[in-house]
């Protein structure tokens, strides 16, 4: 019984080190085999990811020189945000089921920010 205990407390520890929106796993289970979510990875260069997933929705200038863009995922008639962010040399240094505003809110929600 201590060892569920124990579990439920890091799993929540660890959640609440990640913003006030975790992300929802479904989501990935859902949104895996979309491109953006399959191929973009970590490193990418902003041309690649275009190329990828097409232009953007919206496209947000970051306060460290980098860039969000927002996608809007469909996949049986609903639709799902996603962001890809670039960090000032052009790189995707972050990616996620929210939007770019949600993203940085949770990133100014973490102490020291």
């Amino acid at each position: 019984m201590n060892k569920a205990i124990l579990a439920i407390l890091v799993a929540s520890t660890t959640l609440a080190a990640c913003g006030s929106r975790p992300e929802n796993p479904a989501d990935y289970v859902t949104y895996r085999d979309e491109p953006l979510v399959k191929q973009v990875e970590h490193g990418m260069t902003t041309q690649k990811v275009i190329a990828i997933g097409g232009s953007p929705s919206n496209m947000s200038d970051l306060p460290n020189g980098g860039i969000c863009n927002d996608y809007i995922l469909y996949k049986d008639g609903k639709q799902q945000p996603y962001y890809v962010r670039f960090d000032a040399s052009g790189h995707v240094d972050a990616k996620g089921f929210k939007t770019c505003k949600q993203r940085e809110e949770d990133r100014k929600a973490l102490p020291g920010q």
